[in-house]
């Protein structure tokens, strides 16, 4: 574990999604309080190099299941209530091969 300013980073998470990767990062301060953040990374292009731009929420173990509680309404709200069943199709698709991606990777691994 190693330590940065007053945070140590417990566990890390990247979920790869086209331009953008989000990492998932536990960390704990000093005092062994631990918090989640999320970064929305974005890959531009500008005068021939490249950059990132990112965005970052800092989640508190104290907000993890509403926040988890919200997300997945949020999620099942667009799944149940806005998408075509084209669309709904198409996302459970996706969401097939990005399971099947997975466990080749880990495999891979093994």
């Amino acid at each position: 574990m190693e330590e940065n300013n007053d945070k140590a980073e417990i566990y890390s998470q990247r979920v790869r999604a086209g331009k953008r990767t989000y990492f998932f990062d536990v960390k704990s301060t000093r005092s062994n309080d631990y918090y989640l953040t999320i970064t929305e990374s974005k890959r531009k292009f500008k005068d021939d190099n490249y950059s990132y731009e990112k965005h970052k929420i800092f989640l508190y173990k104290e907000d993890f299941a509403k926040f988890m509680e919200a997300l997945q309404d949020t999620v099942n709200h667009v799944k149940g209530e806005l998408l075509s069943e084209e669309a709904l199709a198409e996302l459970d698709r996706l969401e097939h091969a990005d399971t099947e991606a997975a466990v080749d990777e880990e495999l891979k691994w093994e």
